[in-house]
């Protein structure tokens, strides 16, 4: 059995990583506020279905 070169409660150093570190996505990119998303959506759902709503009772 080998002697460790670093104490237990230590950690050791990295081994060769050979990956640089990542750049962060900045904030505010258009994923960010899906809700905005999610309430046009509904907003044109709501369009479409009184578009044939008053066309239903328009005849």
């Amino acid at each position: 059995m080998s002697v460790p070169f670093v104490p237990p409660e230590e950690t050791p150093p990295a081994e060769g990583s050979t990956s640089s570190a990542h750049l962060e996505r900045a904030d505010g990119g258009i994923w960010e506020h899906p809700m905005i998303w999610v309430s046009l959506l509904l907003f044109g759902a709501l369009l479409g279905g009184l578009f044939f709503l008053f066309r239903f009772f328009g005849l």
